[in-house]
């Protein structure tokens, strides 16, 4: 009997409930990175911390809809922005800068049609945008490209 009432006394308070994310001030931005991928077969769309060490969000069109050939869609990139945001929400983060990347090398230079869907989705969601920076990658003189010496012919 004795140690049960010791037990029910020596009770600790209710702790606080946790919250996922940095602990920040009221008022300051937790920035992220969101590094979109927009080929013409498919969107990804992976957000880190600023580090880019650390994946904190990661979806792609193609997890959004059904058929192949929707996967590069703007509306399966709009689609997986929205996810995107809310889970960034749920983790803290307010505002984000992006890196827009297309196949690039020896292949098109071009960002496949979901790249401005998802940046329109993930400002619209309410994520600050920062800054915004094309990081195709470009060939200081690279392997031959595919097309053969008289090109691609229709």
């Amino acid at each position: 009997m004795v140690e049960k009432r010791e037990k029910e006394e020596t009770k600790e308070e209710p702790t606080k409930a946790k919250t996922l994310g940095p602990n920040v001030k009221e008022g300051e931005e937790v920035f992220g990175v969101a590094h979109i991928f927009a080929s013409f077969n498919d969107t990804f769309i992976h957000v880190t911390d600023p580090s880019g060490r650390e994946t904190l969000c990661r979806i792609t069109g193609g997890m959004k809809v059904k058929a192949d050939r929707d996967e590069a869609s703007p509306y399966a990139a709009m689609l997986a922005a929205q996810d995107v945001a809310a889970q960034l929400k749920r983790l803290g983060v307010t505002a984000i800068h992006i890196k827009l990347r297309a196949t690039g090398g020896n292949k098109t230079k071009t960002p496949g049609p979901g790249a401005q869907a998802s940046l329109r989705a993930l400002a619209r969601a309410g994520l600050k945008i920062g800054r915004i920076e094309d990081v195709t990658p470009v060939p200081h003189d690279s392997t031959r490209r595919k097309g053969g010496r008289r090109g691609r012919r229709l």
